[in-house]
């Protein structure tokens, strides 16, 4: 089971961008991405890439962010 903690301030979201942890993006309360990383973001916007060439830029007003951690001593 995996633990989500909520990305809100520009410290949480540089914590994330140098885990290199994985995330999730919901916008109108549904998964629009899954399994990203966080490789940029401003006060406006967060970049999150999937892959190679997925590349998604969200805005911070209209989605919500969730770190995404494997619980300590969890499968």
């Amino acid at each position: 089971m995996a633990l989500n903690r909520r990305l809100v301030s520009d410290d949480d979201f540089q914590e994330a961008l140098e885990r290199g942890s994985s995330v999730r993006v919901f916008q109108n309360d549904q998964i629009i991405s899954s399994g990203g990383t966080v490789t940029r973001f401003t006060a406006d916007t967060v970049v999150v890439q999937c892959g190679v060439s997925d590349i998604a830029y969200h805005p911070r007003t209209l989605c919500e962010f969730f770190e995404i951690r494997k619980r300590p001593g969890g499968g």
